[in-house]
């Protein structure tokens, strides 16, 4: 592998780890740096560079299970969970709570998968959906409870779980954010930023494990011995920069909030429109 392809692997894994889990849009990034590195400078076939997406990405979702090992252990069974925000309560997030959550998106994203591969992931579409999740994001933020009514995800109930998973579907729109909407999501009926944000990130590992697992198996051949390391560059700097990015996002979101994202979404829509459109 040249310096060149290096360099390409490890500026892509960062900005899959920087942006697959914040409320910015992975996919909007990723085009920006498709046209930058994979297409204009040809390093790969296109079935590489897609299998390349997947790999990094897989990157993204191992840092998740690392920093929420205990919770994922406790919710299948293998660990007794203790959580100081819960103590002294009976309650405590269930898996048939996730599941409920999963249930909306994996069930549409089924039937309508090749339907959005096929007439969604145009650079217009992708617009519409960055400035349409800030425009949700900032409503948000704005019309949520003064006070939250769920303080950790030990809190949230059957129902809520049920329509952050709706909130969840609209992130099959490409640009949207599955963060940006599951988060805006939870906000809305009442959870703190934080406990939103935990929730999303949990039922974020088993419906994109899934479709990675898929689309991995199905992209299988592409491991060749030419490719293998630009991949494995690509998965450990996605990981570390994922692993990195959460934990920060996770202390600061309370604080914050989503307009400062939105704003972003807007600024990034802008820069897309003015250098890829006009």
């Amino acid at each position: 592998m040249s310096l060149w392809e290096f360099f390409v692997a490890l500026v892509l894994g960062i900005v899959e780890g920087l942006t697959e889990f914040a409320p910015v849009s992975s996919t909007g990034h990723m085009i920006i740096v498709d046209d930058m590195f994979l297409k204009s400078k040809e390093l790969y076939t296109q079935p590489v560079a897609n299998t390349f997406k997947i790999v990094i990405q897989l990157g993204s979702i191992l840092a998740v299970v690392i920093l929420f090992r205990d919770r994922f252990m406790d919710l299948l069974g293998l660990k007794k969970h203790v959580n100081s925000e819960s103590v002294g309560s009976a309650k405590k997030l269930k898996l048939t709570q996730v599941i409920v959550g999963l249930i909306p998106a994996a069930v549409l994203g089924l039937l309508f998968e090749d339907y959005i591969d096929e007439n969604l992931f145009s650079l217009e579409t992708v617009l519409i959906g960055l400035v349409a999740g800030a425009i949700l994001m900032i409503a948000a933020d704005f019309l949520r409870p003064s006070t939250p009514k769920v303080e950790s995800v030990d809190q949230i109930t059957y129902k809520q779980a049920l329509i952050v998973g709706l909130f969840q579907c609209i992130s099959l729109w490409p640009g949207f954010s599955r963060s940006g909407s599951t988060i805006s999501g939870g906000v809305l009926l009442g959870m703190s930023h934080r406990a939103a944000s935990d929730f999303t990130f949990i039922m974020a590992v088993p419906i994109m494990l899934g479709a990675s697992g898929l689309s991995l198996l199905k992209n299988w051949q592409h491991f060749t011995p030419d490719a293998l390391l630009f991949f494995i560059v690509g998965f450990i700097s996605a990981f570390v920069v994922a692993w990195i990015s959460i934990r920060f996002f996770l202390k600061l979101i309370n604080k914050i909030k989503l307009v400062p994202f939105a704003i972003y979404r807007i600024v990034l829509a802008a820069i897309i429109f003015f250098v890829f459109v006009v």
